[in-house]
């Protein structure tokens, strides 16, 4: 009966095994979690740098819009205060004139 193990210790022989095969598993497990995390971790990086290429490429296009825009209104203010120019020099004149007249009334 030495020979052979007992009940007892056949059952204790298949509780080690497990215990070892639980124990590979928790490492095997906690390894495929942190390689997880680190995966999250790097997705989340490229995440914040598209994030902030694509904001910078909206700031330059909207700069670039907005600057065409106040082009433009400059322009159309300079057209606007030529046009006055010219109808107060074609009305000058006359504008002239009629405070001459009012003066020399007094």
């Amino acid at each position: 009966m030495d020979s052979e193990k007992s009940l007892l210790q056949q059952i204790r022989d298949r509780e080690q095994e497990f215990a070892i095969k639980i124990e590979a598993a928790k490492r095997e497990t906690e390894a495929e979690i942190a390689a997880a995390y680190q995966q999250a971790d790097t997705i989340i990086t490229e995440a914040g740098k598209r994030r902030k290429a694509a904001a910078e490429a909206l700031l330059h296009e909207e700069t670039a819009t907005t600057g065409a825009e106040v082009d433009r209104i400059k322009k159309e203010a300079a057209a606007l205060a030529e046009a006055a120019r010219k109808n107060g020099e074609r009305h000058l004149p006359s504008a002239v004139e009629k405070i001459t007249e009012f003066v020399t009334s007094l």
